[in-house]
């Protein structure tokens, strides 16, 4: 019988395919994934691709249907079962795999799963999520044939790799890690057993529904539960992860959120203590602290696209060592694999912690201080989002103000800065802003956003956008 299929169109994404169970994401679905990812993998001249999934329950029947369909392809399917995504990014490497599909709802909530994926050793994102859609829409895949499948438990090999990147010495770090119920949970107990210190797992059960908190790392109320244990056991710092462990979050020993670009200042002077001249990415909604702190420490900063698959690709080109997001994803290319994975980088920023000769929250505390916006998200339909961002753009430019369009708008003043861009995901405007004068910079950039966004029509409301997930 001839293979037809159509995606639900909010279902193919730019960086992945997801959507909510029932409605928008279905079995059906899943198998058109694997017949149609699986023809790309047998015409490029492949013949193995890894499969994992995360805690969610409707993982394994997902997780089925997608294996049936790679099958269908003649493909031999190396199943991981549940873990972290990037420990299936470390599978396909070290089997040297042709693709490789990660079951995942990520960070969001319980009832919506996904597929993210990776072919030839690239990300595999864009145009190549909409040929999916095309394939599968006019039936474009490969004769049907028998392919196999075998489990395969790739984590005690995992774990070790991570373990043997550890240059903390024996200094014996009491460190309280939040699971949040993610997939991580079973390799995370497996690598802080090989950890000198002391380690506390806060919710270590994979549970899909996510009892405790949501598993979003980035929102500062999903972390309440974590500082309050760094704060009352006295620990050096806790960490936590998102529901596949891609993204990390971590608090000071005083309970203070480092975010991501802070993060990623502390990581960045350790790699380029090494590695002088490097270049290190982030993503444009980073701090201009960030950036300064780069080139301060030897470093080329290189400001870059939001989106992990865009980042790993513009790391891949530039020859990186290291790069993050806001977003908490944080990408080491030194000694590692170049992938976003949180577990890695929690052990590398363990090494650099423990080095230290103060406590992480005076190395928080020692950056320059700036006055900024949460992330702000304005609803705005898809067929007008980016048509905004051009609006803006034009008339700043005519203007003459200092301007970056690497991702929508960046505009650079004597208060700091201030951002607008399309969600490549959802329909609607992100912005933020940043001061460097304060308060009433940071109210003057905020007037100037939404100056800009009544010319085009839209209404900045502060309150709802800050709210808005």
């Amino acid at each position: 019988m001839a293979f037809s299929h159509r995606f639900d169109p909010t279902s193919l994404r730019e960086y992945d395919i997801r959507g909510i169970v029932g409605r928008t994401l279905s079995e059906r679905d899943a198998f058109a994934i694997g017949r149609c990812f699986g023809s790309l993998v047998v015409r490029r001249g492949g013949s193995v691709v890894a499969v994992g999934r995360d805690g969610r329950l409707s993982g394994p029947a997902l997780e089925q249907a997608l294996v049936d369909g790679l099958k269908a392809c003649g493909l031999r399917v190396l199943r991981m079962g549940v873990g972290p995504t990037p420990m299936l990014y470390f599978l396909n490497v070290a089997r040297g795999c042709d693709g490789a599909i990660q079951v995942t709802g990520s960070h969001n909530p319980p009832d919506h799963n996904g597929f993210k994926m990776v072919l030839g050793g690239k990300p595999f994102f864009g145009g190549e999520i909409e040929e999916i859609g095309r394939m599968a829409a006019s039936g474009d895949v490969v004769p049907e044939a028998a392919g196999s499948e075998e489990p395969v438990d790739i984590a005690p090999e995992y774990v070790e790799r991570i373990l043997r990147d550890w240059d903390g010495g024996d200094r014996a770090l009491t460190v309280v890690w939040d699971n949040g119920n993610g997939a991580a949970g079973e390799v995370l107990a497996r690598l802080v057993a090989g950890l000198p210190g002391r380690h506390e797992i806060l919710f270590p059960e994979i549970d899909g529904t996510f009892p405790n908190h949501h598993p979003d790392p980035t929102v500062p109320k999903n972390l309440e539960a974590l500082i309050a244990r760094v704060t009352a056991t006295g620990a050096d710092l806790g960490i936590a992860f998102d529901g596949d462990a891609d993204r990390i979050g971590v608090v000071d020993d005083k309970g203070h959120i480092l975010f991501g670009d802070q993060l990623l200042i502390v990581l960045a002077r350790d790699v380029l203590s090494r590695n002088p001249g490097a270049t290190i990415i982030s993503d444009v909604k980073a701090s201009q602290v960030l950036f300064d702190e780069i080139a301060r420490s030897g470093g080329r900063p290189l400001m870059w696209k939001t989106g992990h698959s865009l980042v790993k690709a513009k790391m891949a080109e530039t020859g990186a060592p290291l790069a993050g997001e806001m977003s908490g994803h944080v990408f080491f290319a030194e000694r590692w694999y170049g992938f976003d994975d949180a577990l890695y980088a929690a052990v590398r920023l363990l090494g650099v912690v423990a080095r230290l000769s103060e406590p992480l929250s005076a190395v928080r505390a020692a950056l320059p201080q700036v006055v900024n916006t949460p992330e702000l998200r304005l609803p705005c339909d898809d067929t007008r989002k980016f048509d905004v961002v051009r609006e803006v753009a034009a008339r700043l430019k005519a203007a003459g103000a200092r301007v970056s369009d690497v991702d929508g708008v960046r505009v650079t003043t004597e208060d700091g800065w201030w951002l607008l861009r399309a969600s490549n995901t959802q329909a609607v405007l992100v912005a933020r802003a940043e001061s460097t004068t304060g308060p009433a910079g940071l109210e003057r950039l905020k007037a100037a956003l939404a100056d800009q966004l009544a010319a085009s029509g839209i209404r900045l409301d502060l309150e709802a956008a800050a709210s808005g997930h």
